[in-house]
């Protein structure tokens, strides 16, 4: 196991929920990256920890179901899918969504501040950085939450009240 698996569920069940995917939606994107997953595996990695049929979402299976959403938001790639990595960090968590939504750097800044968290360009591109280089910047569960937070404030804004003004 890696060194994020007790948060990949939430990861998993975030992006699900912020973009609206039912399990059979997510069932495709999984397969966009020749990974096959049941129903029942989808169900048992997005329910609440503690549930009895909670299942800990494999580092390599985020990998697999963010590779996907990057097939799925951007096309396909030319030559064979990029193979799942083993181990996953919230450095790629973030890596791989900027790719997907093809985000720069001001687009991920706005997201993370719409959500409360203020970053500098020096701070966030030290985030995408390899780790060793002298810049690099291990990227906080407070990071990663936050950037899908403000994800779900744009791609699931809250419903505007009856009768409030829009």
């Amino acid at each position: 196991m890696g060194p994020m698996t007790t948060s990949n569920n939430a990861v998993l069940g975030g992006l699900c929920y912020v973009f609206d995917f039912d399990d059979e939606k997510t069932i495709a994107i999984f397969g966009l990256a020749d990974r096959v997953v049941t129903g029942a595996e989808v169900s048992a990695w997005l329910v609440k920890e503690g549930e009895p049929t909670y299942v800990e979402c494999p580092d390599a299976v985020l990998a697999s179901f963010l590779n996907g959403l990057i097939t799925d938001k951007r096309g396909p790639r030319d030559g064979p899918p990029r193979p799942s990595e083993s181990e996953i960090t919230n450095n790629l968590v973030m890596t791989k969504l900027k790719i997907a939504l093809a985000y720069s750097g001001d687009d991920v800044m706005a997201a993370l501040a719409s959500a409360g968290q203020r970053m500098s360009k020096h701070e966030l591109s030290a985030l995408y950085r390899k780790p060793g280089h002298k810049h690099f910047r291990k990227c906080s569960d407070e990071v990663l939450f936050g950037f899908i937070e403000g994800l779900q404030k744009k791609y699931r804004p809250e419903p505007t009240p009856a009768g409030a003004a829009p």
